[in-house]
């Protein structure tokens, strides 16, 4: 199999005279290739089949200890202009970028094969999806790129039709962390990773391609690629509402994608649409809808169990590729929290032992098909996407963010956006409730300068008078004595509700400095055992801790120098005069 698109014809040529493969395999994404692949992984090691009884169809590859996570470091935006690429990302000069990378695969792949992966991210036939190819020298990368990307003939079709593809090329190397990067040509449209075979450094299509690059491209062709899950949420009436949201890590964004409502909530439905990305474009209307452009999810598994996550818990019981877990005596999966078995060996194929750590890595990962999410919405797979009624942002705040609110109107509401933050734990950093700012939850992944992304998102104000309304959220209120005031998890949909009943013009606010505040009896807390004064505290607004608040994202704004967009630093000094 080759192509009849010419350019990617003469790539792949160019590509395989640099790193001298032993055989070319063009990917078709069927069924018997994956078996296939997974067969020949099984037979090298690569692949271990877990218990078939409980688990069929599921396997576990185990990482090189080196190389189990992303590598913000070595991930670099290599724009023409360092200003582009902006203080939020590493920059590298283009030209000395690709001398670096190129002498790297010279001749890397020998006695390997190198995989053609034609593959498009969004709906086949959806005008908001965009293609790419990605060249591999890893099975693992092929099998996985198949469950969350539309990868195959059907994407290589489309490719020869329209004659636009991102670029990716990838190699494990030797898996030396002294000779690893992850780069990107924002201008050429490619991406160079050498040195992983872990998750987002090696499936292209995924940070890489749909947020660094995509974002980029959004930039330039009017649209918007975001950090962001998207819910579908279905009152007993029938009416639906689809909700985007953008957390940082640790933020409960998976567990709020796949939301199942509380008992007392009879004849609500929630449906996830995606866990991670979206991608957002104004239609003929003015409304904003949005596509996931992934079709399959690659979790964080430590704390999934029933009562966090039951629909992910289901999910992942067959068809699911498991990466650095750790591994019962009956041949299971074990992760912390799963909340049945023991592990036997740890995510290193170690005999387990509490010494050496935890069992599965902290980064321990799923992959399986969105499909599979027995809360899953068959609009994932709708060309035309979804209309979204509300933008939500969050970030994990003991004291300052309230449980809710909602922003003045757009303009305010990028301010919002752009001023995320969460709060370190001690698990995490060694040092508790040091404020890291997130904006949109894209600081890892935003392939341009955020004051010129910032920009972006400010001009679809003139753009539409139908955008969607913003929020803030923040589930991780505490009181004096470190408990949480909200019992989050599924009672999150109480205020989901109360922000679909805002969108509507059915509920009340109270307006206040930073954007409209409901008033403790308009949230539904009915069955809850929370005292009225739990509410107060979850909706109190300290005007002190917020003068605070407001200074230093001033400053972090200012931070980004003679590119900011004034508009976001009036916001903030409306705001600040407010406050008083």
């Amino acid at each position: 199999m080759t192509t009849k698109n010419a350019p990617l014809q003469q790539w792949t040529d160019e590509v395989a005279a640099l790193t001298k493969p032993d055989k070319i395999h063009w990917c078709d994404g069927s069924e018997a290739e994956y078996n296939q692949l997974v067969e020949q992984m099984l037979v090298t090691g690569d692949l271990l089949k877990l218990r078939a009884a409980t688990y069929p169809h599921c396997y576990l590859h185990r990482s090189d200890p080196s190389d189990v996570a992303r590598v913000e470091h070595l991930t670099y935006v290599c724009s023409e202009n360092e200003e582009d690429a902006g203080p939020n990302n590493n920059w590298m000069d283009p030209s000395e970028a690709h001398q670096k990378i190129n002498k790297l695969f010279d001749g890397c792949m020998q006695g390997r094969t190198m995989y053609v992966v034609p593959y498009c991210m969004g709906p086949i036939k959806s005008p908001y999806a965009r293609c790419g190819v990605e060249i591999t020298d890893s099975a693992y990368v092929v099998i996985n790129m198949r469950l969350m990307t539309r990868m195959g003939q059907a994407a290589l079709d489309r490719i020869e039709r329209e004659g636009q593809f991102v670029r990716g090329l990838h190699s494990i190397g030797d898996l030396d962390p002294e000779r690893r990067f992850i780069m990107h040509f924002p201008e050429e449209l490619s991406i160079q990773s050498f040195g992983s075979g872990y998750g987002g450094n090696a499936l292209l299509g995924k940070k890489c391609h749909a947020l660094r690059i995509a974002s980029w491209q959004g930039h330039r062709e009017g649209w918007l690629a975001e950090h962001m899950l998207i819910v579908e949420v279905e009152s007993p009436e029938g009416e639906k509402h689809y909700l985007a949201a953008a957390f940082p890590s640790a933020c409960g964004k998976t567990n709020l994608a796949m939301l199942i409502p509380p008992k007392s909530y009879k004849g609500w439905k929630v449906r996830t649409l995606g866990d991670d990305i979206a991608w957002l474009h104004l239609d003929a209307t003015g409304r904003l809808r949005a596509i996931n452009p992934e079709s399959g999810y690659f979790g964080v598994v430590p704390g999934t169990n029933e009562k966090t996550n039951r629909n992910a818990y289901e999910m992942i019981r067959h068809d699911t590729i498991f990466t650095n877990v750790g591994v019962t005596s009956d041949n299971e999966p074990w992760w912390e929290d799963k909340q049945d078995g023991e592990p036997a060996t740890d995510w290193q194929g170690r005999p387990y032992a509490a010494a050496n750590g935890p069992a599965a890595h902290p980064n321990s990962r799923f992959t399986v098909s969105a499909a599979q999410n027995p809360g899953y919405s068959p609009l994932a797979d709708d060309p035309g996407g979804v209309p979204i009624s509300a933008i939500i942002f969050g970030g994990r705040r003991r004291e300052v963010a309230p449980l809710v609110y909602q922003s003045k109107d757009w303009k305010h509401g990028v301010l919002v956006g752009a001023g995320v933050a969460s709060e370190t734990t001690a698990a995490a950093a060694g040092q508790i409730g040091v404020t890291r700012r997130d904006p949109m939850a894209m600081k890892p992944f935003c392939g341009y300068n955020f004051a010129d992304y910032w920009s972006h998102w400010l001009s679809f104000a003139e753009k539409s008078e139908s955008l969607p309304k913003i929020f803030h959220v923040n589930w991780f209120r505490q009181d004096s004595d470190g408990n949480f005031l909200w019992p989050g998890f599924g009672d999150n949909l109480r205020v989901l509700r109360w922000i679909i009943d805002r969108c509507e013009g059915r509920s009340g606010a109270t307006e206040t400095a930073i954007g409209y505040l409901p008033s403790p009896g308009d949230i539904d807390i009915s069955g809850l055992d929370l005292e009225p004064s739990t509410m107060e505290a979850l909706l109190n607004l300290d005007k002190e801790q917020w003068r605070q608040e407001m200074q230093e994202i001033g400053k972090y704004l200012e931070a980004y120098g003679s590119r900011l967009p004034q508009e976001l630093l009036e916001q903030q000094r409306a705001v600040l005069k407010d406050l008083g």
